[in-house]
């Protein structure tokens, strides 16, 4: 069970021993890292709070992290409410690692390129501070002209992409309002197992029919425990439906898949609870479906 991470944690202690930037001061890139024996490209910058942020590539898997937040407890994911420059807050969800105080990014591509630009960001944590009150960082970035461009280069991962703008419109299900899932992936779990938890984000386009075209893993994490392979395997055999018009084409769209993969027997309660409002969200999509088709 403590492997599951083990890549992010010692990510925190590389960051934990790098000298802070103050929110005041600019630097001129991001520190850089490179191990060619590990396959690893990381940018990062750790800041007086005792916040660090790093983007990295790891063996072509790519990763945006932040570490130094207070502990999440026992939870799958968290929420982070994020700003950059003097925008709205947006709540965002992040993964939570082993080590609870490190946040794994979901969508981490488009979080390095808005990162690339430096300046403002701000990331309030929810009732994390002193009597439950909410805990901001108000964070002044570093611009990184060259640092976080080579581990998105490095990954294959595009220094500027359209697509970030419809993933951000997408609600938190990943799906477009329009949309609902008719046959829902079923990932299995990888064999042999290296690890008890993990997850993997898919992105694809959909098919007049239904079907899933396009796909890509956007996230996975571990990166070598295959979540990302399982979960694009899966969406071979997916389909959505129009909610719009029971039985009508599906347009042409761009959905986000997630899945968490928890190995049998690891189970926690929060787990049995998401599967129980799963069934009862999937319950009401179909009754939503079977009425428009009245």
């Amino acid at each position: 069970m403590n492997r599951l991470l083990a890549p992010v944690v010692a990510c925190a202690v590389a960051l934990a021993s790098a000298p802070p930037a103050l929110a005041q001061e600019a630097q001129a890139d991001w520190d850089l890292l490179r191990d060619p024996a590990k396959r690893l490209t990381m940018a990062y910058s750790q800041f007086d709070s005792g916040v660090g942020i790093a983007a990295r590539c790891v063996d072509e898997s790519y990763e945006a992290l932040i570490t130094g937040l207070p502990p999440a407890g026992s939870g799958e994911t968290r929420i982070l409410q994020v700003a950059f420059g003097d925008g709205e807050l947006h709540p965002q969800r992040w993964n939570v690692a082993v080590e609870d105080t490190i946040a794994v990014s979901e969508l981490p591509a488009p979080f390095a390129r808005k990162l690339r630009e430096g300046g403002r960001l701000r990331i309030m944590i929810p009732g994390a501070a002193e009597g439950g009150r909410n805990l901001m960082h108000d964070l002044t970035l570093p611009a990184s002209s060259s640092s976080i461009d080579e581990t998105l280069t490095v990954c294959d991962r595009p220094l500027t992409d359209p697509r970030d703008a419809d993933l951000e419109a997408l609600p938190d299900g990943g799906l477009p309002a329009n949309l609902a899932w008719a046959r829902r992936p079923r990932p299995r779990f990888p064999t042999p197992a290296r690890y008890a938890r993990g997850f993997a984000t898919v992105m694809c386009l959909t098919n007049p029919d239904g079907s899933l075209r396009d796909c890509s893993v956007e996230a996975e994490h571990p990166q070598d425990a295959g979540f990302g392979e399982e979960a694009l395997r899966a969406t071979r055999r997916a389909r959505v439906a129009n909610l719009d018009a029971a039985g009508a084409a599906v347009p042409l769209q761009r959905i986000l898949y997630r899945t968490n993969f928890v190995l049998e027997g690891y189970q926690t309660r929060d787990d049995e609870q998401r599967r129980r409002e799963q069934r009862d969200r999937d319950r009401e999509i179909r009754e939503r479906q079977r009425t428009a088709g009245d």
